[in-house]
């Protein structure tokens, strides 16, 4: 009974290892209908785009700071989902925004991916004391250059930083920026005007921009508010009156695509603060692909040394375990396909050492085994005493390992999260291997020829 139970899990192993490498390698026996997923590569495997932007936080206030940065990641991952990228790579540093795009080698075209997501801004028309400080301070510093202040050069700021209060002139002299950004967007749609019917753009703000909205409106009756879309002005409508329940509208000098394209980029995400680039780097494929070349014959050289030294040293058990390693390796890069594991030279740093901490707790159950062969039990009992004595090592080890990974994957940045990964489900799947698969292989081998030769199993 408990033979033909064995028998049962060792077809069902094999054939779970037939359907994973199938599935791993699509290629080699092409099985109609048989799902073709290619492996997700890094950055550093397949090249892409490495850009860093800078954040504008100078309107925020710094208790809301870290909230907007991570708005501001959420809008960039969605707007760039849109565009079909995968597995893009988002990562907030203090106030800068670090994308990684894999398989984007145009850095133009993933420069315009993040680009047209605009940054749509409601301002409100300046007093006329406002306006009059502003442009006496432009034109302060014009006397002091000696030139047209929109000519200023850089030189020209060492001269100008004796001025009081020389940011001013920086300051738009007509309209000033309000709380109402892009961050309160909840919606917008195309229209047509009245009377006369060219294209517009409605919005629809949520709860908290609807009531901001409103504060705006009841203090500039009759006065213009301006709408801004990356810096730039396209509307400024009147105020008739207060407007209730957070609906705006942009009106221009649009074409009916235009007006779509504008929707459609707002939709996708107006941006809560404006963004600057401030570094690009492209990583080649042909970079990748000697990293991924380099990495998998590392694995490949690592792989060989384990099953040579497994095996002259552990012989019968030590060749199961080989195939079980095998079985192993299938299953986890197919779990990989499934799950969507990002591969980075790091992730497969993880693969690797999984392997070793396989081969660890194989080693540990075939130590135990020698020990019970030595003093003169059957192969059999050293099989099941093997397992239950090297049981707590393994669990205790692979536990902690585990911890570990999982502190790194929560606190650790993108690199090494991927190395967690990677780590974790190696660990798991090894667990499975041991117990399970490397187990059965050994109970299978039992009570047949190979266990009269005892030099086999010592």
């Amino acid at each position: 009974m408990i033979k033909n139970k064995n028998y049962l899990i060792v077809i069902t192993i094999f054939i779970l290892a037939f359907l994973a490498g199938n599935f791993v390698f699509p290629q080699f026996l092409n099985i109609p209908h048989f799902p073709n997923i290619p492996f997700r590569l890094g950055l550093d495997l397949q090249g892409g785009a490495h850009l860093v932007y800078q954040a504008d936080l100078a309107q925020i206030d710094s208790a809301d700071r870290v909230k907007v940065m991570e708005g501001l990641r959420d809008v960039i991952e969605r707007r760039i989902d849109i565009f079909g990228v995968a597995e893009p790579r988002v990562e907030v540093k203090d106030q800068r925004l670090v994308i990684e795009l894999a398989g984007v080698l145009d850095i133009n075209e993933a420069i315009r991916i993040i680009g047209e997501t605009p940054f749509l801004q409601f301002k409100e028309e300046r007093t006329e004391e406002e306006r009059e400080e502003i442009l006496n301070k432009q034109e302060e510093i014009k006397r002091v250059i000696g030139k047209e202040f929109e000519a200023i050069t850089p030189e020209d700021f060492q001269k100008i930083q004796i001025i009081e209060n020389w940011q001013l002139a920086f300051e738009n002299p007509f309209f000033k920026a309000t709380l109402l950004t892009g961050k309160y967007l909840e919606r917008s749609e195309v229209g047509f005007g009245h009377p006369v019917p060219e294209p517009i753009i409605s919005l629809q703000f949520n709860e908290e921009g609807a009531r901001i909205f409103e504060e705006i409106t009841s203090r500039n009756i009759e006065k213009p508010i301006a709408i801004y879309i990356d810096r730039e002005m396209v509307s400024a409508p009147v105020v008739q009156e207060k407007i209730t329940g957070g609906r705006a509208q942009i009106s221009g000098d649009f074409t009916i695509e235009e007006a779509r394209e504008l929707s459609r980029n707002l939709n996708a995400g107006a941006l809560p603060v404006p963004i600057t680039l401030i570094s690009q780097q492209t990583v080649g494929p042909v970079l990748g692909r000697i990293s991924l070349e380099q990495s998998l014959l590392a694995g490949f050289f690592g792989f060989l040394a384990i099953i040579i030294f497994i095996i002259i040293f552990y012989r019968l058990p030590g060749l199961l375990a080989v195939l079980a390693l095998g079985i192993y390796i299938l299953l986890l890069l197919a779990l990989f396909k499934i799950v969507g594991v990002t591969l980075t030279l790091a992730g497969i740093a993880g693969v690797i050492f999984s392997i070793g901490i396989a081969v660890d707790a194989n080693i540990l159950v075939f130590s135990r085994m020698k020990e019970e062969l030595k003093i003169g039990k059957s192969i059999k009992t050293s099989i099941e005493e093997g397992f239950v004595r090297a049981w707590p090592s393994i669990r205790d080890g692979n536990l902690t390992t585990l911890i570990v990974a999982f502190i790194l994957f929560a606190f650790g940045t993108s690199f090494i999260k991927g190395f967690a990964l990677t780590l974790s489900l190696g660990i798991l799947i090894s667990m499975f291997s041991a117990i399970v698969i490397t187990k059965n292989f050994l109970i299978f081998c039992e009570k047949t020829k190979l266990e009269r030769i005892r030099w086999l199993w010592k």
